[in-house]
């Protein structure tokens, strides 16, 4: 079983100031962390691999160091990484981002099971995971809290608003992770000198025979102008301290009526 973890190196949110003058983010000083979603997505596969002996490779486009988190994915248990950098991917949007994941996927050979976090915490989407499932042309299964093997199909239970959802199906397949069943392992020392001597192989565009048409700004159809802190809204109200009941609802009732929410 050929397993495949989508990892993305983050600023720490809890970090993360806002420049009102600029409005943009301001990432001074803040520590890149591996995605959280992904971590959990990390365990799933781990999971797996501690049942299934699966072969679990990571894979993280961004500058060379996004290898950071490619080691520490190695140290916690993963066989080994693969880092996508390259000048013309800066600036990719989602789907940019996907595409070129997905050629990076097609490069590395074949697979039974993508795993990405549901979302990034910088980005928030949730889009790139089930926009590499359409550019492969594979099932995808997304925000799940669960994954395990069963006759031959991965079994997934899908988180829900209200309730649960157990889907089935066979390889190959993409499923986006919301939270593992279990908590994220921590790294061995044994896991941590074998990340110390991991070589990571680093993918370029060309490598993967991938157009720059596609990708980076160019192949980026959605702009960000600008980001800012919503405002709250200013809620007036307004008590009323009748007395009595009778007398408090008939002007209650003439106030909707006077502010058009409701008509006599």
């Amino acid at each position: 079983m050929n397993i495949i973890v989508c990892l993305k190196q983050v600023p720490d949110t809890a970090k993360v100031k806002f420049n009102r003058e600029t409005n943009t983010l301001d990432r001074t000083g803040v520590e890149n962390i591996m995605n959280p979603y992904d971590q959990q997505a990390l365990e799933v596969a781990l999971g797996l691999k501690d049942k299934e002996g699966a072969k679990v490779t990571v894979l993280t486009m961004g500058l060379p160091q996004a290898t950071d988190i490619l080691k520490e994915a190695i140290a916690m248990g993963a066989d080994e990484g693969v880092l996508l950098s390259d000048r013309v991917l800066g600036g990719s949007d989602c789907l940019a981002t996907s595409t070129a994941l997905a050629a990076a996927i097609k490069h590395l050979g074949e697979f039974d099971l993508i795993l990405c976090g549901k979302q990034a915490v910088d980005g928030d989407t949730a889009q790139v995971g089930p926009e590499i499932a359409e550019h492969l042309g594979i099932p995808q299964i997304t925000g799940t809290l669960s994954v395990k093997y069963e006759d031959g199909k991965f079994i997934a239970v899908r988180e829900n608003e209200s309730y649960s959802m157990t889907m089935a199906c066979a390889a190959p397949l993409l499923i986006t992770v919301t939270k593992s069943e279990k908590e994220p392992r921590f790294a061995s020392i044994k896991g941590k000198m074998k990340a110390r001597k991991a070589v990571i192989p680093t993918l370029t565009a060309e490598a993967i025979g991938l157009d720059p048409a596609v990708v980076g700004l160019k192949g980026s159809p959605t702009k960000v102008k600008k980001a800012f802190t919503p405002i709250p809204p200013e809620v007036k109200g307004e008590i009323i301290t009748e007395a009595d009941a009778d007398a408090a609802v008939e002007m209650l009732f003439n106030k909707l009526v006077e502010a058009e929410v409701i008509t006599r």
